[in-house]
């Protein structure tokens, strides 16, 4: 088999597979290309009346960049809710690669200075391919996304990819669409330029359509 190397990751991403393993303990990863792709419209973004209310309270503090790997391994930490996981070790150090190439980003949440949620993925062109979050507080992993669309939006992206859509994504006006119109909307973001700018404060209401 092939080595997996962070070129071979791009060149697969473009293409609009992904890597999965099927647990952290296991070192073979698989290809996924799923029949019906999840992606959040940047242009109808939806941002629930109780949440609104969370982010005008500024109990948290969002940056970029800041914690990379530290987001990576609380994405794949065990949960009552999830108690497996499909980022082994692989992933994450194929990911911090592509995070020191300015190509992998992280959202990172804090609370009285404690990381208690956040979000990664990878930018490419204009296509933002979200791969997980986590929340450690109520709404933690839900104002990282917020800020994830906002600076998407502030930067000229032009699609965000969830892989998948749940209800948890619902809220915020998540679909499905089926593998060839995903891959018509993938080519058309990655002829685009796009610059996810780490730097500096942004407000959540850049989130909104």
């Amino acid at each position: 088999m092939r080595p997996l190397t962070s070129d071979l990751l791009l060149r697969a991403y473009a293409s609009g597979v992904f890597p999965m393993a099927r647990s952290r303990d296991e070192n073979r990863l698989y290809w996924v290309d799923p029949e019906q792709r999840g992606i959040l419209p940047l242009d109808g973004f939806h941002i629930p009346k109780s949440l609104r209310k969370t982010l005008r309270s500024g109990r948290f503090e969002v940056t970029c960049d800041t914690q990379f790997e530290s987001v990576m391994r609380a994405c794949g930490e065990a949960t009552i809710e999830r108690p497996e996981t499909w980022i082994n070790e692989k992933i994450i150090s194929l990911f911090v690669e592509l995070f020191e190439l300015g190509l992998a980003h992280s959202v990172e949440v804090r609370q009285d200075g404690q990381l208690v949620g956040g979000l990664y993925g990878l930018a490419l062109g204009a296509a933002f391919f979200g791969e997980s979050m986590f929340s450690r507080r109520t709404d933690a992993s839900k104002v990282a996304l917020v800020h994830l669309v906002a600076r998407l939006r502030r930067d000229g992206f032009r699609l965000l990819d969830t892989q998948f859509v749940t209800d948890h994504l619902k809220q915020f006006g998540a679909v499905e669409i089926p593998r060839a119109a995903y891959q018509e909307r993938l080519a058309d973001a990655l002829d685009e330029r796009a610059w996810f700018d780490r730097d500096g404060a942004i407000s959540w209401e850049w989130a909104l359509g």
